[in-house]
């Protein structure tokens, strides 16, 4: 079985783009790359024969979802997470750290870790470092991340501050107790909008040394502005030999902004989410399908698109499943989605291969 492995294709000389390549367990992948969310084993409305058809290369999956349910016995008795859900290719899981965030009702830290009331039923969850790292392990993605603290946009530098150093403390504990050797473990880089800190967090992260390092704590209600500021000046520098990892930031406009920079790895729920909501990403901007002036409007969703759902379906058909609360509405909607996002990131290569990424 393959280990993990990164190795630099190209670089656009004008900006600090760059191809590469990432070599897991279950195939390889290059980057810049987009990966769908697939928080509780599945990709809403997309079957995974249908991201393999769009251009998927690897999934993201969330432990802290997938450890309240079905829980990690249900997953060991399945053979790990890739069987359970029947996806072959490569998959990386966020660690839940992303949870401390967005569930801050229901939750405390403390240094040994984090209690949650779970969302779903109630019951009282604890999650150390350790914890986090067993139970990727016993779901056997191909990438785990490090548990870590995510706070909020904040100006309180104290705040932020408290949050870097205990996610190094923790990233410490959860490198240790890492057995897993097909599995790759990336570290997560905090400090809010601070650069002082992040440039703290990122030379500590690498002291402890990890396959790849991400970039946490962005687009948590930061202005865009004070994001791009960060971008600028910590991904040039991430080490050049290990992916860099942009979490949860995921807007087409975002995506150029990070790789010319350096960034090479991106998540984000929006292409599902809005397809769920009637809502299709193009070239020229979003389109509301369930809107009125597509009523009788025969073109696709976007005329140069290649996805099936451009190829056989019109706006008024779309406009009219998701208005009659039909469910491929949702389905097709999605799919474009997906298939957007993965190739205009996947486009962004062949521009860096070429040396055009800034134009």
């Amino acid at each position: 079985m393959k280990k993990f492995g990164f190795k630099l294709l190209a670089t656009d000389k004008k900006c600090n783009a760059r191809v590469g390549k990432v070599t897991t367990p279950h195939g390889t992948f290059e980057t810049p790359v987009f990966m769908p969310v697939g928080t509780q084993g599945s990709v809403k409305a997309m079957l995974p024969r249908d991201l393999k058809e769009v251009g998927t290369e690897i999934l993201l999956s969330n432990a802290y979802h997938l450890y309240i349910r079905p829980g990690l016995e249900v997953i060991k008795k399945i053979k790990g997470l890739h069987r359970f859900m029947g996806w072959n290719g490569p998959i990386l899981t966020d660690s839940g750290g992303y949870q401390v965030f967005s569930l801050s009702k229901l939750r405390s830290i403390t240094e040994e870790g984090v209690k949650f009331n779970s969302h779903f039923d109630g019951r009282e969850i604890f999650l150390t470092p350790e914890k986090v790292i067993e139970i990727q392990e016993v779901l056997g993605s191909d990438i785990a991340m490090i548990f870590d603290e995510c706070p909020a946009a904040t100006k309180d530098k104290k705040t932020v501050e408290k949050a870097v150093n205990i996610t190094l403390r923790w990233a410490r504990r959860a490198k240790k107790h890492h057995k897993l050797k097909t599995q790759a473990l990336f570290g997560i880089l905090q400090g809010g909008t601070f650069k002082d800190l992040r440039k703290e967090s990122l030379e500590r992260t690498r002291e402890i040394g990890f396959d790849g390092y991400a970039l946490g704590g962005l687009s948590v209600g930061e202005p865009k502005e004070e994001m791009i500021e960060v971008l600028d000046e910590i991904l040039p520098l991430m080490p050049e030999d290990k992916p860099r990892y942009l979490m949860g930031v995921g807007i087409p406009l975002d995506f150029f902004e990070a790789v010319e920079r350096g960034a090479d790895m991106f998540d984000c729920v929006n292409p599902t989410r809005y397809g769920r909501n009637g809502t299709a990403f193009t070239g020229d901007g979003l389109v509301v399908v369930r809107n009125g002036k597509y009523q009788k409007d025969p073109r696709p969703v976007q005329e140069d698109c290649g996805c099936y759902t451009c190829r056989n379906f019109s706006r008024a058909y779309l406009r009219h499943l998701v208005n009659s609360h039909e469910i491929l509405g949702a389905q097709l909607i999605t799919l474009h989605n997906v298939y957007f996002f993965v190739n205009l990131v996947k486009s962004m290569r062949e521009k860096i291969r070429e040396g055009r990424m800034d134009v």
